[in-house]
């Protein structure tokens, strides 16, 4: 019997996929949780044989998880479940070592298999997955400008921001209008939006 700890912080999701997954033979979910601290203290305490684990959770993040059980030595196999394909999620993952990174509108079935696989020693990576992170658009700003696009995310005005970054007030507008040409926006908050959908703030 291959034991399995979920972590999902959506209510009817959680349910869902352990009713699909405990319907399976050879499954049983043991543990689950809405919360990635929760997540991480129970698969330290239950170690089982899978985690599937949704990357963004409240406390701690599924790619969080999956590093600190790594830096333990734990031999869980891991699955990461996620909507979003960010390349710096991405790169997490890889160093991670996670053994499957997929995407949560996946039908069960590529689940399932997905979970019988890297038991079989297979890593798996979701094609669309791929695919999408090799086509998330490239940064095309400098490092100084996004030094400059992080101080704006904080809230400052121009004149914080220059004494911040020890430049004129002059340059950093400068560079402001540099960052809303190069992001196609027109305001601030709009270039901070295009930034994190990007994954350029990290």
């Amino acid at each position: 019997m291959t034991t399995i700890y979920l972590a999902e912080d959506q209510e009817m999701l959680n349910t869902a996929l352990k009713t699909i997954l405990n319907l399976e033979d050879n499954f049983e979910v043991i543990g689950s949780s809405l919360t990635g601290a929760a997540a991480l203290q129970e698969i330290l305490q239950l170690a089982p044989d899978v985690a599937i684990l949704d990357i963004e959770m409240p406390d701690m993040t599924g790619l969080e998880i999956a590093a600190q059980l790594r830096i333990l030595k734990r031999p869980v196999k891991i699955v990461i479940l996620t909507t979003f394909a960010k390349e710096s999620y991405f790169q997490q993952a890889l160093s991670s070592e996670v053994n499957a990174y997929l995407l949560k509108d996946s039908p069960s079935e590529v689940l399932i298999q997905s979970v019988n696989r890297v038991l079989a020693g297979d890593t798996i990576f979701s094609p669309e997955l791929v695919r999408s992170v090799l086509k998330a658009e490239k940064n095309p700003l400098t490092k100084r400008e996004m030094e400059i696009l992080k101080v704006i995310q904080t809230g400052a005005n121009t004149a914080q921001i220059a004494q911040q970054v020890f430049l004129s007030e002059g340059t950093v507008r400068n560079y402001i209008s540099s960052i809303l040409s190069k992001t196609a926006t027109k305001s601030r908050i709009e270039a901070i939006n295009v930034a994190m959908a990007n994954g350029w703030l990290g």
